[in-house]
């Protein structure tokens, strides 16, 4: 069975949404954050990079949510949610995902997590990165808008594991004092996801 490592309000959400779609077998362990569990011995034996989500396969665990998506679309391919009948179709597929793992979600984390980047102790540098985040984040959902989203879904006709990654992403704007009002595609995706069973079973399970 396959075994997902998460924490509420991370994007582990992306991945525990697709296992719910898939219909696949799996259990949850929550990572407690406000006790630094995921620094913990215990943690780092299963995740050396302390971070979640991670997901226990029986070949071995799985880290980086785009090899995370991609491992249970080919894990269950009857789902159809990753293109893998067409090469190129599945290398736009992953090259999505490795922008919002690489660029998009990386000028979220200056929000909370600059630390990553400068000393702790520069809390003028980690204000600076603050203050960029609107700018940064919306910039990145700009680009989503305009020449990256197809529509009706990431890909076009075709729901895929893209689509789960974007709304988890995108349900944090408003937070990275970015206006959804401003990306009316992206804003009706997220309000499309929000309303599929497995969006809403994943989350209210993350938040139980």
């Amino acid at each position: 069975m396959l075994k997902l490592y998460y924490a509420p309000h991370t994007c582990s959400l992306a991945t525990h949404i697709v296992l719910e779609e898939v219909g696949a077998a799996y259990a949850l362990e929550r990572v407690d954050f406000s006790t630094d569990e995921q620094r913990s011995p215990r943690f780092l034996a299963i995740n050396p990079k302390g971070r979640v989500p991670a997901l226990g396969t029986e070949h071995g665990v799985l880290t980086e949510t785009p090899a995370m998506l991609a491992f249970v679309a080919q894990s269950f391919p009857a789902a159809r949610l990753a293109l893998l009948d067409d090469p190129f179709a599945f290398a736009e597929v992953q090259a999505f995902n490795s922008y919002l793992c690489s660029s998009l979600h990386v000028a979220h984390a200056h929000r909370m997590r600059g630390h990553r980047w400068v000393d702790p102790a520069d809390t003028a540098a980690i204000a600076a990165m603050q203050r960029k985040v609107p700018e940064s984040v919306g910039a990145g959902f700009e680009l989503i808008e305009r020449d990256m989203f197809r529509g009706p879904w990431v890909m076009g006709e075709r729901y895929t594991i893209c689509d789960p990654y974007l709304f988890t992403l995108a349900q944090w704007m408003e937070k990275d004092g970015v206006d959804p009002g401003r990306f009316p595609r992206v804003a009706d995706h997220r309000r499309r996801m929000s309303e599929r069973p497995g969006v809403k079973k994943a989350i209210a399970a993350e938040l139980a």
